[in-house]
């Protein structure tokens, strides 16, 4: 039997990087990579599993763009058994009367974290049907939040779960689990971190000082290794469930 095949999108950093090197490193998988740039750290995982890594640089955004990435990624390894839909914004932050936060600003966040998962699934459900895969949205606790500044962010996240539990209506013979990574010490936290005090409260604000000071921040390769197992392996008890990496439903899940 071949080795599974996953694509993931936002890849080439934070969560989706500590995703696509575990997939290689420790779940023998092969991978499709899809994201807007390559970094060093992606090209490195290209040398070292040329045979099992295919990068695509592509705009999510972009919905033929995307569509064709899937399709290649398709065509190379000749199946699909899990797509990661990993890519994702924090931007605009500010209240929903902030004059500086623009009605095109939101349209682009949406773009981004929303509507960019339409073409993604579309692609790739005949692959996953045949395989009887699994897709995997990488959510937030802001789905089901409320924090102030953060509306798009919140009100996309909510929106991505909702479509995840509709797949799963759809799909039966596909797992669709939407999850939340917690606070993970990436790029988006240090971003946060820098601006977020202008656009928060200060009681919000101090939480997600704190997790830093405190070294209480998810490492991504830990809750990468939980997100890569799911993408292989997730029951289909938890298709249309939204949970925390870290709860009981996915111990299975974690590094032993």
């Amino acid at each position: 039997m071949l080795n599974p095949v996953v694509v993931v999108t936002g890849a080439s950093r934070g969560i989706g990087l500590a995703v696509t090197r575990s997939l290689l490193k420790e779940h023998s998988a092969r991978v499709v990579t899809l994201s807007r740039t390559r970094t060093p750290e992606l090209s490195q995982l290209v040398q070292e599993h040329q045979q099992a890594l295919l990068s695509i640089e592509c705009d999510v955004t972009d919905e033929s763009a995307l569509q064709s990435a899937i399709a290649r990624g398709n065509d190379y390894f000749g199946q699909m058994d899990g797509l990661i839909l990993n890519a994702g914004t924090l931007d605009p932050l500010g209240r929903i009367d902030n004059p500086d936060s623009s009605l095109d600003s939101w349209k682009r966040h949406f773009d981004v974290n929303l509507f960019s998962l339409v073409p993604a699934i579309r692609a790739s459900l005949p692959a996953l049907r045949e395989s009887k895969g699994k897709v995997i949205f990488i959510s937030s606790g802001a789905a089901v939040g409320d924090i102030p500044g953060w509306a798009p962010y919140n009100a996309g996240k909510a929106a991505m779960n909702s479509l995840s539990r509709t797949l799963a209506k759809e799909e039966p013979l596909i797992v669709s689990l939407a999850l939340a990574p917690g606070k993970v010490d990436t790029d988006m936290q240090a971003n946060l971190r820098s601006a977020g005090a202008q656009h928060m409260t200060t009681t919000d604000y101090k939480i997600f000082i704190d997790a830093f000071n405190d070294g209480t921040l998810v490492n991504p390769y830990d809750v990468g290794y939980v997100i890569a197992g799911l993408s292989l392996g997730a029951p289909p008890s938890l298709s249309g469930q939204f949970v925390r990496w870290d709860n009981e439903e996915c111990r299975e899940f974690w590094r032993k």
